[in-house]
C-alpha cells in the first residue's frame, strides 16, 4: 500500500529542527509526522516548512470535539500549502463526529482515527471509563470498525492490535502504527510496542518512529539500518 512505510515523528517544537530533519530523512522515509508541539507554536507557517521539503505530511493533531467544530477545524487544514497526506481524529468523538470529519475533508487526504494509544494498557482504559469486560485490543476493534463504518480510510492504533484490525476490517483499511521500536531500543513512555519487522508482519502500513531515528547520531543511516531490517 505504501512503498517506504516509515514515518518519521517529528516532535519538536522547532520548524527550523524539524525542516532539517525531514529534508535529511528524504529518501529515507515515507513520510514524516507533525505533531502538536510543532503546530500549536507555529501553526501554518511551521507546517508548510516541514511540508516544503518534500515529504509527504502525516498532521496528527487527533481533532476531537462537536462534530461542526471538528469539521470546520479539518476545513482549515485542507487550506494548508501542500496539504497534509494523512490527519486524525479521535475515534471516540463517536459516529457524527467522524462522520462530519470525513465529509469536511472529502478525500483531500487520508483522514484515520485514534483508537488506543499506544501508553494506555487494561487498567488504564478501564479506569477511563470503558467497559471492564473488554480489553485494549478488543476496543481498538471495536473503534476500528466504527470509524470505517464513519467512512474514515484507517486508523491508528497499537502493533499489538493491528492483526485483529485488519481481520475486523479488511486489508485495505490503513493502519498507522505508534509504539514501535528497534529491538533494544529505548522504550520511553510507550506501553505496547513491537519490532519494526514485527509490526510490519501484523499488517502494519505505516510504522511512526520518532526517536530511535532522530536521536540517533546518524538520522538516516539509522533509517536505512531499519528498512533494512524489514527485508531481511
Amino acid at each position: 500500500m505504501f512503498q517506504n512505510p516509515i514515518c518519521v515523528a517529528l516532535d519538536t517544537p522547532d520548524p527550523a529542527l524539524a525542516a532539517a530533519m525531514a529534508g535529511r530523512l528524504k529518501g529515507r522515509v515515507g513520510m514524516a509526522k507533525v505533531g502538536m508541539e510543532l503546530f500549536y507554536r507555529t501553526g501554518r507557517a511551521g507546517y508548510e516548512q516541514v511540508a516544503a521539503q518534500g515529504v509527504p505530511v502525516f498532521l496528527d493533531l487527533k481533532l476531537h470535539d462537536i462534530p461542526n467544530t471538528v469539521a470546520q477545524g479539518l476545513t482549515s487544514l485542507m487550506s494548508l500549502a501542500p496539504a497534509p497526506a494523512i490527519v486524525n481524529v479521535h475515534a471516540t468523538g463517536g459516529p457524527a463526529m467522524l462522520e462530519a470529519a470525513a465529509r469536511a475533508v472529502d478525500g483531500k487526504a487520508r483522514l484515520i482515527a485514534v483508537t488506543i494509544l499506544t501508553s494506555l494498557s487494561d487498567a488504564d482504559i478501564h479506569a477511563a471509563g470503558f467497559d471492564p469486560a473488554a480489553d485494549t485490543a478488543q476496543t481498538a476493534v471495536k473503534l476500528a470498525q466504527l470509524s470505517k463504518q464513519s467512512g474514515l480510510d484507517g486508523v491508528v492504533c497499537s502493533p499489538h492490535d493491528t492483526a485483529a484490525i485488519k481481520a475486523a476490517c479488511g486489508a485495505d483499511f490503513i493502519t498507522v502504527v505508534p509504539g514501535v521500536r528497534p529491538a533494544g531500543a529505548d522504550v520511553q513512555d510507550q506501553k505496547r510496542i513491537a519490532t519494526p519487522r514485527t509490526a510490519r508482519a501484523d499488517g502494519a502500513d505505516i510504522l511512526v518512529i520518532g526517536r530511535p531515528i532522530t536521536q540517533a547520531a546518524d538520522p538516516a543511516a539509522a533509517a536505512a539500518a531499519i528498512t533494512a531490517s524489514l527485508e531481511g
